[in-house]
This record gives structure tokens, sequence and C-alpha cells, in this order.
């Protein structure tokens, strides 16, 4: 007697079926599986593994993946769920949900704290953020101390969300408008259905 193989098709490490990515983000099925087109193109740049390297996300961000970022690490730190040093095809899509038109506020609130939280204390201290938020609240012509409601030295998650709420344009760069049009903006990307014959 044979063995019998299955055709079961594996899906690379980190894989998720775009339906329950879906539920759990605002994008729609279509655009997680046109996502995942752009996913594979960035975890197959430098290393050819299925998943996302902090090299790769450079190399993504800014065409050299050499050229160090405290931004780009942080946001590499947020999208790295696991702590695993990659980005897995799940915390891509979950992380870029953030950043969606229609994604709560509260999440780009929540978002944007644990990126200035540098030593994740529960709190955005002055010293951690000289060289993120002092820059930040500069272009926005705003103060630390205007954050500190409390006047303590540091800016813990309520007073950070009352302080983006008088200021909005701090979470200007929380929203990507092109991910709610994922297909149109990379056409390239669209998801074609297969016909059967």
């Amino acid at each position: 007697m044979g063995c019998y193989q299955s055709k079961k098709t594996r899906n690379p490490p980190g894989y998720e079926d775009p339906n329950l990515l879906a539920s759990q983000t605002p994008f729609t099925v279509d655009e997680v599986e046109a996502l995942y087109e752009l996913y594979k193109k960035i975890s197959t740049s430098i290393f050819n593994d299925g998943l996302i390297h902090k090299e790769e996300f450079q190399l993504a961000l800014f065409r050299n993946r050499n050229k160090k970022n405290l931004f780009a690490d942080r946001i590499f730190d947020l999208f790295d769920y696991k702590r695993n040093g990659v980005i897995e095809f799940g915390e891509f899509i979950r992380s870029l949900g953030t950043f969606h038109p229609n994604a709560p506020v509260a999440d780009k609130i929540s978002f944007t704290f644990r990126l200035y939280d540098l030593r994740h204390t529960g709190y955005i201290e002055r010293d951690d953020l000289k060289e993120m938020v002092v820059e930040i609240l500069h272009e926005s012509e705003l103060s630390f101390w205007e954050a500190d409601a409390k006047g303590d030295g540091r800016i813990d998650r309520d007073e950070w969300g009352d302080f983006v709420s008088i200021n909005p344009s701090l979470l200007k760069n929380m929203t990507l408008p092109y991910l709610k049009d994922i297909g149109k903006v990379f056409p390239s990307f669209e998801v074609h259905p297969e016909v059967e014959d």
C-alpha cells in the first residue's frame, strides 16, 4: 500500500487567514489579500523567508536598509507584537489597520502613546523623548509642558489622549488615506478571482 500525500498548500511562517484578519481590522478580505502581495514583496526583498526583517522594513521605508532612524525603529518594534525580531503577516495587517482612515481614534492614540513611551514605563517621559516628541511638538509649535497637564515631568496615557484631542494634528501621520482604497492605489495588488473553466 502506498502513502497518501496531501496536496495541502503550506503557508509561510506567520501567515494568517485573510478572513480572520479582515474581521479584526478595518480592511476588507480583498484589501488584506492585496496587502499580502505587498507583504510578500517586502518580506523577500533581502531575506527570502516570508518574514519582514528590520533591514527589509528600513528598505521599504527609506530605500536604504542601513539608514538609522529612531522613528522607524520604534514603528518596527510596535509592528513586531511578538518581539521576535521579525514582522509576521498578521502583525503587519493588524498594525497597518491602525493607520486606516476608518480605524478608531482611540487605537491611534494608543499606538502613538506606545510609540513615544520609549522605555515601556506607561509614561511618556521628557528625557526619553528629546529625539522624537520634542521634534514633533516643535513642528506643531506645541510644547512638552502643555501636554504634561499634571506638571510631574511625564505624560501618562490620559494626559496624552486629552492633549491629542485638543491638538489632532499630532495624529496626522497615523492615517494613511490610501489604505482605504488599496486596490486603486496599488492596482498591481488588486485581487482578481481565478476563473475556472
